[in-house]
């Protein structure tokens, strides 16, 4: 269903706001550069900062913005099983093509609980749903016996894989039927998340560089493979220097170099220090993107 390099967008801020301006310009020039799919209100988006009445609309401006040339992933989870059907539903009837739903952060469920949780969005929302598994940021780890489970209801249709477990793809293939959704949630390791069985990424590097993103998926999906890994060694220093510090902080700064985003983050989040500055516009440059 989806497949190929997706944005996790960045949202950006004007005096304290967000700068729908700024956003909806932004997710036309990912679309124009050769993005496959957007993915607003993810971590990327800072969506553990945004109020409920934000995070639905900056789904309802990348909907608008988007104007149905590629998929439209909105971020909608929650520690809350209640808010995280709320949201869900909220996106279906902004139109969107499917919800990405993380793994409920401090709460820690059980394998059960887990289940469970995603079992009451499957039944409340006639909607895609992508799975988020990213153990870094929530402490808990999906298993693919719970995975497997999930997949065999109706609207769970793939998984954002954040684990870093390179193992996990293959594994996960194994259990579950070729109609299951993978895509990578770690730049780094992207194009051996495609070796091991992968079907695309959702992207942080994309907020700098879509078209070379792009171009690596499909010359992947061509065959082309010497390609690939050209584009692939030439946005190595960048995939790296964008978690030198937590994510989207460098990033952003990254955004602002390119005229695509204030450098404005909301605490907790801070700007990156000045060695990073120098570390993200070098790796920029080294992908060919600053002069």
């Amino acid at each position: 269903m989806f497949k190929g390099s997706m944005v996790a967008l960045i949202t950006p801020f004007r005096n304290g706001a967000v700068d729908e301006k700024t956003f909806q310009r932004f997710v036309d020039w990912q679309i124009g550069q050769g993005t496959h799919g957007v993915v607003p209100c993810g971590t990327t988006g800072e969506s553990p900062t945004l109020s409920h009445a934000e995070h639905k609309r900056v789904v309802e401006l990348c909907i608008e913005a988007a104007k149905g040339r590629v998929p439209v992933v909105a971020g909608t989870g929650s520690n809350s099983t209640a808010e995280a059907i709320e949201l869900t539903a909220h996106a279906k009837k902004a139109g969107a093509t499917a919800a990405l739903v993380v793994t409920p952060y401090y709460n820690k469920p059980t394998q059960e609980g887990l289940y469970q949780h995603f079992k009451a969005i499957n039944d409340a929302v006639e909607l895609p749903i992508l799975i988020y598994n990213i153990p870094g940021r929530c402490v808990v780890d999906m298993s693919v016996a719970t995975m497997a489970r999930l997949a065999k209801l109706p609207n769970i249709v793939g998984v954002k894989d954040a684990t870093n477990d390179l193992t996990r793809p293959v594994r996960t293939r194994e259990a579950i039927p070729d109609n299951f959704c993978m895509l990578s949630g770690e730049d780094g390791t992207v194009l051996a998340f495609l070796a091991q069985g992968g079907d695309g990424c959702i992207s942080v590097t994309a907020n700098l560089a879509p078209r070379a993103c792009a171009e690596m998926h499909l010359a992947w999906q061509k065959g082309d493979l010497k390609t690939a890994a050209k584009i692939n060694a030439r946005l190595a220093p960048l995939n790296e220097a964008l978690f030198l510090e937590t994510s989207p902080a460098p990033v952003k700064y990254g955004a602002s170099l390119i005229d695509q985003s204030g450098l404005e983050l909301r605490l907790p989040l801070v700007p990156v220090t000045p060695e990073t500055q120098t570390k993200v516009k070098s790796a920029m440059r080294f992908a060919g993107l600053l002069n």
